[in-house]
């Protein structure tokens, strides 16, 4: 079982930028590929960005290719999302998610493709 809490969310001005924090209890962090979906008011929830169990390959969406960024530390058990330039239509409620996997480059897109996910964090702009 792992637990993923998130942080760093909050109110910023169009143009400002955020770094999300989730960090994930379990020892065995580093065997997990991870995600960050996004969920708007009145809409699906999203992905924003993927990254592989070693941190060597990630993936983002169009919609915020080019301004955020997500990286991981596998010491500290936490996986960061690095968000620039932001603008209104990027409020939303944050989540991040997790899922074992045996291949370290891989990431993973799809909401049903993982195991854990954390409780969101609320992000306005």
């Amino acid at each position: 079982q792992v637990q993923l809490v998130e942080s760093g969310g909050g109110l910023v001005q169009a143009g400002g930028s955020l770094r999300l924090s989730c960090e994930a209890s379990s020892r065995t962090f580093s065997i997990h590929a991870m995600g960050w979906f996004r969920q708007a008011p009145g809409k699906e929830r999203e992905f924003v960005a993927a990254i592989s169990r070693d941190g060597g390959r990630a993936s983002s969406a169009d919609s915020v290719k080019g301004r955020f960024t997500v990286s991981r530390d596998n010491v500290k058990n936490t996986v960061y999302l690095q968000m620039n330039s932001l603008k209104p239509e990027d409020t939303a409620v944050y989540y991040c998610a997790a899922r074992s996997t045996y291949y370290s480059g891989s990431y993973y897109l799809s909401e049903s493709q993982y195991q854990y996910w954390g409780q969101g964090t609320q992000d306005s702009v």
